[in-house]
């Protein structure tokens, strides 16, 4: 009986939150521009508009390609004496984690132009650190799956991979554009 509570009442949060998200953005909104300039509020439509599109597209390959195994790897331990009957609630949980997880985790080009543009990455280090980024990849894989198996930490760690690989090709192309009104510095000068 709890747990069909718990489920009603963090669905109704979380539909809450989504309902509230453009009222939200738009009081930070109206908080934030009266202190940018012009050209700052230019940048500013199309960063929101590609993170909007980078976490939306992470939250659906979590949920449509990933979910699928994870659900089908925890329901297969199942036993002839126990049979899995995973709750509502528990799979609401499950599912709203992998959404979140693969929708920040699709972010990472958009803060890699973000860095970039402040002058703390550019696209020689980040080749240079590439078998880094790999490895890092597979722990972050190993921390934020719900599963311990291999093919799930895959499916996180490969999509890491092929966003960090777009990274390197963003900051490549943004390198030399202006961002938020500044040049980058030559260091020769």
């Amino acid at each position: 009986m709890s747990g069909r509570v718990f489920f009603y009442l963090k669905l109704a949060l979380v539909c809450g939150v989504l309902l509230a998200c453009p009222i939200i953005f738009l009081q930070i909104w109206r908080f934030v521009a009266p202190g940018l300039y012009r050209h700052e509020k230019r940048v500013l439509l199309p960063f929101t508009i590609v993170s909007t599109i980078c976490f939306l597209g992470g939250a659906a390959f979590g949920y449509f390609v990933v979910f699928p195994p994870a659900f089908r790897f925890l329901i297969g331990y199942s036993s002839k004496i126990l049979d899995p009957m995973p709750g509502v609630s528990e799979y609401f949980s499950l599912a709203l984690r992998l959404l979140i997880a693969f929708g920040v985790v699709f972010e990472l080009p958009v803060f890699m132009v973000f860095l970039a543009k402040m002058g703390l990455v550019d696209a020689p280090f980040l080749r240079k650190y590439r078998k880094y980024a790999i490895l890092f990849a597979f722990i972050i894989a190993a921390i934020l799956t719900p599963t311990p198996d291999v093919v799930n930490q895959f499916f996180m760690a490969a999509p890491l991979i092929m966003l960090y690989e777009v990274s390197i090709i963003a900051v490549s192309f943004f390198a030399g554009k202006t961002f938020f009104g500044f040049e980058k510095k030559d260091s020769a000068s």
